[in-house]
C-alpha cells in the first residue's frame, strides 16, 4: 500500500481508504474486461477525520493501517496524484478484518 505520506485529510466522521486489489485467477482461459469486474470492497484505512459528527467529537472504531470491508457503493472516488482513494463515511465501513 502506500508507504509515503497521504495529502489527503478527511473532515468530520470521514474515513480515507485505499482498496486492495485482489488477484483474480482466471478458470479456462476466459478474461473478464475490467468494466464486469466487482468493485473491490476491501480497503486500507490511510487517514482519519478528526472524529466530529453532529457537533460531537467521538473515537473511530477503526485506526490507520486497518484492513476493512466497505459498503460496494459507499463513498466518493478521489484521484489524487494518479493514486485512486476513497472518501467515506465511517458508517461505510462495514468491518475490520483480523
Amino acid at each position: 500500500m502506500a508507504k509515503n505520506k497521504v495529502k489527503i485529510t478527511p473532515l468530520g466522521d470521514r474515513v480515507l481508504v485505499k482498496t486492495v486489489s485482489v488477484e483474480e485467477e482466471v478458470k479456462g482461459g476466459i478474461i473478464i474486461p475490467d468494466s464486469a469486474k466487482e468493485k473491490p470492497t476491501t480497503a486500507e484505512v490511510l487517514a482519519l477525520g478528526n472524529g466530529k459528527k453532529d457537533g460531537e467529537k467521538y473515537e473511530f472504531s477503526v485506526k490507520v493501517g486497518d484492513t476493512v470491508i466497505i459498503s460496494k457503493y459507499g463513498g466518493t472516488q478521489v484521484k489524487y496524484d494518479d493514486v485512486e482513494y476513497t472518501i467515506l463515511r465511517e458508517d461505510d465501513i462495514l468491518g475490520v478484518i483480523a
